[in-house]
């Protein structure tokens, strides 16, 4: 399972047959382009493992062990208080050891989960006043804030409180403090709150770190304004003296790129440079993605040679970068020179380099060439993945190769790989303007039994074919 079928082993062209570079391992004298290395590519099946034993304990023991201790987080199924107070009271005059930190951390935790916050302060009260040798510490007023910021309510009044617990209790909140609140704001969709309260806390505690403050600034880039962006940046900078650090710039670089103003991406990186931050290559593969996305090969090309000039040295990123936007663009032979390049320098193609170098030969019609380059990939030890394969399937059918196609899919199928939208959709209309009808409805089989699409939208794709077929067919368009 794996191997590509002879079937499907177009004949090769010379480029491919070039003799690897020196850092690459190379094949034995006796290899050929036919004899694949032990398929590797498909995803095993998982698999049960039973829960091995600790060492020197029988089965019995450990149950003897695990029932000594209850499990607080299947405790709590009613988010009564009454209920909960009862069930904590319980748990204490049963158990003789005595129950730590960790523990009622997990039972507030637990209960936290299922109940509101008041109820949630109520019950950690209980514990404090009827379990005096407990004392909560940060962590457990941390499971109240990160409770509170969940809270539906649109006001910062819970979040308060829970730091208001907190600070009466004699702890001041720190970094994890603000983080935690920040980041549970932020996944509650709470951006607006969570701006308010990062201004609040640098106020009256301390100003966040740097992993929180480009978290924000992230989140905000994706549902606000640049400018709204900027001017949080500049508010944190005059009154907290917060200062964007190469990480934020990157940030507002990617997101620039993703709107596709690059104007804005060479205002930002002048910025960056005036503020005594020197452009890594990060930050290079980040522009170099927003050209490539727009297909402009040119502009991209030109950042790769400004930042070898500037003494950044490129990745794998940036090569796979490069030969993605060259193949999309139509500019196979350039990507092609900057694979010979790559490998020059070190870097190993990988999946996604010989995916997009596929992607650009299928656009231009050589799904063959294509398949060629499979076969070399797999014998340089490369395993292509899912996305390679739909490529493939997608390039193929565009070129009506159909029987290498049903058979990249019968190895598809074989590996438990899920079909994309786009090779779905195009594998399924040559199937039918083949009239191969049957073959398509066991295709869109698969998909729903393989999860690769909703049986709605791998309905439709059928449905909306089949319907192109009837009437094509009454045009005399098909036989």
């Amino acid at each position: 399972m794996g191997k590509i079928p002879p079937s499907l082993r177009p004949a090769i062209s010379a480029s491919f047959l070039k003799k690897p570079p020196s850092h690459v391992p190379a094949e034995s004298s006796s290899s050929t382009l036919t004899q694949f290395p032990k398929p590797h590519h498909f995803p095993k099946k998982p698999y049960k493992k039973r829960p091995s034993q600790l060492p020197g304990k029988t089965k019995k023991s450990q149950e003897t062990d695990s029932s000594r201790m209850p499990n607080a987080l299947t405790f709590f199924k009613s988010p009564n208080i009454s209920d909960a107070m009862k069930l904590f009271s319980s748990i204490v005059n049963r158990n003789r050891a005595p129950l730590d930190l960790r523990f009622h951390n997990s039972l507030l935790q637990s209960y936290a989960s299922i109940s509101t916050i008041n109820d949630s302060i109520a019950f950690l009260r209980h514990m404090i006043k009827s379990h005096p040798t407990f004392s909560p510490d940060r962590s457990t007023y941390h499971i109240l804030l990160s409770q509170s910021c969940k809270n539906p309510d649109s006001s910062l009044a819970a979040v308060r409180q829970a730091l208001n617990l907190m600070v009466n209790d004699g702890l001041k909140p720190n970094n994890a403090t603000t983080d935690i609140a920040v980041r549970s704001l932020c996944l509650a969709g709470r951006l607006e709150d969570a701006t308010e309260l990062i201004k609040e806390l640098s106020l009256k505690h301390s100003v966040p770190d740097t992993y929180t403050y480009n978290l924000l600034v992230k989140h905000l880039c994706k549902s606000r304004s640049l400018g709204t962006v900027n001017n949080f940046i500049d508010e944190m900078r005059s009154s907290f003296g917060m200062k964007p650090d190469l990480v934020t710039y990157t940030i507002l670089i990617d997101n620039v790129c993703n709107t596709k103003n690059l104007r804005e991406v060479l205002e930002l990186v002048s910025k960056l440079k005036d503020e005594g931050f020197k452009p890594d290559c990060f930050v290079y593969n980040t522009i170099m993605k927003g050209y490539c996305m727009l297909s402009r090969g040119s502009e991209a090309i030109k950042v790769y040679h400004q930042m070898r000039e500037e003494g950044v040295e490129p990745d794998l990123v940036t090569y796979n970068t490069l030969i993605f936007g060259l193949s999309k663009s139509g500019r196979l032979r350039e990507a092609k020179k900057f694979l010979k390049i790559m490998t020059e320098m070190g870097h190993f193609p990988d999946e996604v380099t010989y995916t997009s170098l596929m992607n650009g030969m299928c656009r231009e019609g050589d799904a063959l060439g294509a398949l060629a380059l499979l076969e070399e990939m797999e014998v340089k030890g490369c395993s292509p993945n899912s996305c390679t394969y739909n490529t493939l399937l997608h390039g193929l059918c565009k070129s009506r190769l159909m029987d290498k196609g049903v058979e990249l899919y019968g190895l598809m199928k074989s590996g438990c790989m899920k079909l994309e939208t786009a090779s779905y959709a195009t594998f399924v209309r040559a199937l039918c303007r083949e009239g191969r009808i049957a073959e398509a409805y066991e295709v869109f089989d698969y998909a729903v039994e393989s999860k690769s699409l909703t049986d709605i939208a791998a309905y439709s794709t059928l449905e909306s074919t089949l319907k192109w077929l009837k009437k094509a067919k009454e045009h005399g368009l098909v036989v």
